[in-house]
């Protein structure tokens, strides 16, 4: 289980990239590869995070420009380093399912061939023992599951400032700017449900992204610090029911919901994993197929 799944050190230092599958009508697992004439190898499709990007936006951005295809990213595999000429590289990498209809691949100067292999002539065709390394990786998680994202709102005005009621304390400048920012995180799972506390600070921290995906948000009391205080239950009980869906849900609540609701959900599993309380704008994202949770990895929005 990956603790945080966000740069630490310059976003110049690190890239992003992923394990990109398909499932064919038989069954069969096949993965996308691409081959970079400037190094004239065959990799996975990756690139370098740019300045205010999550890493997991950035590694969605370059599988889109480097392969033209859609996906759904999925559990975090692992992180890689390697020494450049710049010096100490560090690439996170993500499993993505592919989705949708595939477009035709577009060659461009990074990237001219992009070919679909199963495995394990995949492997076998990568280049660099790290890319090999990643698959073995990819096939040692459950690769084929599906996201629920519990999102803690961004950074609200302090209670200490606001003499109004607290399901009316708005976000500050900081959390306006990471609503914002959260946009580019979350089209990344290919979101169909969005779920949120009645509270405005929960509602204005979806709501940059609702909008830009145009999506219906649903909410709820029983996701509310009030609710919660007279019934710790009914937000378990919420939360829990929305595991059943095959499709990816955003829930966006409070501290200590979320925790309480995680610390549950690790109880039921085989998973090891310290519940800690979320800053502002991160999130845990659930990994689960058939209501067992097979990965929980921490999400965390990039300040600067």
């Amino acid at each position: 289980v990956l603790p945080h799944s966000f740069p630490t050190r310059r976003s110049s230092d690190l890239a992003a990239g992923a394990v990109v599958w398909r499932k064919r009508t038989n069954g069969i697992v096949e993965i996308a590869v691409v081959h970079r004439p400037k190094y004239d190898d065959w990799s996975l499709p990756k690139g370098k995070v740019e300045p205010g990007e999550s890493a997991i936006a950035a590694g969605y951005r370059e599988v889109l420009e480097e392969t033209n295809l859609e996906t759904q990213f999925g559990p975090f595999l692992d992180s890689v380093s390697y020494f450049s000429p710049d010096g100490e590289k560090q690439v996170d990498y993500w499993a993505a399912k592919y989705i949708g209809d595939e477009l035709p691949f577009v060659p461009n100067q990074e990237v001219d061939q992009m070919k679909w292999l199963e495995l394990p002539a995949a492997t076998d065709e990568l280049t660099h023992e790290t890319d090999q390394q990643m698959i073995g990786k990819f096939l040692e998680t459950t690769f084929d599951s599906t996201p629920l994202i519990l999102l803690r709102h961004a950074k609200a005005v302090s209670r200490d400032e606001w003499r109004k009621d607290d399901s009316d304390r708005p976000l500050d400048d900081l959390g306006r700017t990471q609503a914002n920012r959260l946009i580019s995180t979350l089209q990344v799972f290919n979101i169909s449900q969005i779920h949120t506390s009645d509270a405005v600070r929960c509602f204005d921290t979806i709501f940059p992204f609702a909008k830009s995906r145009k999506y219906e948000v649903k909410t709820t009391k029983k996701l509310s610090e009030d609710a919660f205080y007279k019934d710790k239950d009914k937000s378990i009980e919420y939360v829990h029911g929305l595991l059943k869906e095959e499709n990816s849900i955003l829930v966006c609540s409070h501290n200590p919901i979320i925790p309480r609701i995680v610390e549950k959900l690790v109880k039921k599993s085989d998973l090891d994993l310290d519940v800690e309380k979320l800053q502002p704008g991160d999130a845990w994202v659930i990994h689960h197929a058939k209501k067992t949770v097979l990965q929980i990895d921490k999400l965390a929005v990039p300040l600067v």
